[in-house]
């Protein structure tokens, strides 16, 4: 069965940093979770030029930065400073406690990015982190991201989860990547796609459970698209410091809160001031 949304209402505007945030979950009619299996949250998240978030802890959140547009410019305690952008990807794999900041420079371009956040299968496992350049995209073809640890993904996450992009041209098709018996949930970063006969434009997102539906994508414009292959059988814990923090809203209230933030205009860019 085929589940979408329009772009999320949910917003924090922190002043020149604007996060947006997508709960998989919702996007059936009567949630049990805000999550779907081991997939938590994505967020896009939005920095002006010269911003700033400071040192700060997870914990049991598996962190990916997926950065599309602008830079990112990361540091911790044990691997000190990083730069991701479209070649690169950045994996924190916080388990029981893991320290960072971000921030982009005066003379960075806005900043938009993905910050995905996936449940790991169990709590306080050993803290990692992963960074280095993402295989090369090629036109109409998914790239995988990242996936289990110990599978076949460039970068890896500790839960059975499985991460792909592509990026379409206009009038190119695409089937959602799923093993048998797997759900997918996709999230449209720019551009306008067509699955089901309905028509999905940026910051648009869906869910694809159960059998009998493919899942096919056709862009309308060029687009690019991120995907989600979940095993919602997977254990997964649900005590991460993001992805499942206690102010969330819960699950029943979902269906009232979609109608009431419906009238509520999404924030689009991080044009407040630093």
């Amino acid at each position: 069965m085929l589940h979408t949304s329009g772009p999320t209402r949910i917003s924090r505007d922190n002043g020149g940093f604007i996060a947006n945030l997508n709960f998989p979950g919702w996007l059936v009619p009567l949630p049990r979770d805000h999550g779907h299996g081991a997939l938590a949250m994505i967020a896009e998240s939005l920095m002006v030029p010269g911003r700033i978030i400071e040192m700060h802890e997870h914990q049991n959140d598996e962190i990916i930065s997926w950065v599309p547009d602008g830079v990112m410019r990361h540091d911790d305690r044990a691997s000190g400073p990083l730069v991701i952008d479209a070649g690169h990807l950045l994996v924190m794999n916080a388990g029981r406690s893991f320290w960072h900041s971000e921030r982009t420079l005066d003379t960075d371009p806005p900043l938009r990015m993905l910050q995905i956040l996936v449940r790991p299968d169990t709590v306080d496992l050993e803290p990692g982190l992963q960074f280095g350049p993402l295989p090369m995209p090629q036109a109409n073809e998914w790239r995988h991201v990242f996936g289990p640890e110990g599978g076949k993904g460039p970068f890896s996450v500790r839960n059975r989860i499985d991460c792909y992009d592509v990026r379409l041209d206009a009038g190119a098709t695409a089937i959602l990547p799923r093993p048998e018996g797997w759900d997918v949930y996709f999230y449209v970063f720019s551009g306008c796609v067509e699955v089901g006969g309905r028509r999905l434009e940026r910051a648009a997102q869906g869910l694809v459970t159960g059998r009998g539906d493919s899942g096919e994508l056709r862009a309308i414009d060029p687009a690019t698209i991120i995907s989600f292959a979940i095993d919602p059988r997977a254990k997964r814990t649900r005590r991460g410091t993001v992805g499942d923090h206690h102010a969330i809203p819960k699950p029943w209230l979902a269906p009232v809160l979609k109608v009431l933030l419906a009238l509520r205009p999404r924030r689009g860019s991080a044009s407040a001031s630093r």
